[in-house]
C-alpha cells in the first residue's frame, strides 16, 4: 500500500504560482497512478491531474488547469509535484495527492484507494 503527505500550500495573489509536493511512502508499482484533486468549500472534490509510473509518465489535466499546471515525477525520492502557475481565484482550494494501483479512470475520486491530508492554496484577486 501507498501512503501520501502533501505540502506546498500558501496565500498568493492572483497571477502567482506554487508548487505542491507530494510524498509517497511505501512500496509503489509501475502501474500505479498518482492524482492531484481539490476540493472548495461547499463543492465537490474534483480532479485537478494525475501521472502514471510507468515510463517518463504519462500525464492528464482538467480542462480548467490545463496550461497552467503541470505534474511531475521524482522517482528517487519518490514524490510528484504539482507546479501551479497563473493561480486564478477560483483556484482556491484544499488540495489532495491520491495513488491508486492502476492507470484507469483517474479523473474519479471513488478510483484512488489513498489519500493525504490535504494542503490548503488561497489565491487573492
Amino acid at each position: 500500500q501507498v501512503q501520501t503527505a502533501e505540502s506546498g500550500g500558501g496565500l498568493v495573489q492572483a497571477g502567482g504560482s506554487l508548487r505542491l509536493s507530494c510524498a509517497a511512502s511505501g512500496r509503489t508499482f509501475t502501474t500505479y497512478t498518482m492524482g492531484w484533486f481539490r476540493q472548495a468549500p461547499g463543492k465537490e472534490r474534483e480532479f485537478v491531474a494525475a501521472i502514471s509510473w510507468s515510463g517518463s509518465g504519462t500525464a492528464a489535466y482538467a480542462s480548467s488547469v490545463k496550461g497552467r499546471f503541470s505534474i511531475s515525477r521524482d522517482d528517487a525520492k519518490n514524490t510528484v509535484a504539482l507546479q501551479m502557475n497563473s493561480l486564478k481565484p477560483e483556484d482556491t482550494a484544499v488540495y489532495y495527492c491520491a495513488a491508486r494501483p492502476s492507470w484507469g479512470d483517474y479523473t474519479r475520486v471513488s478510483e484512488y484507494d489513498y489519500w493525504g491530508q490535504g494542503t490548503q492554496v488561497t489565491v487573492s484577486s
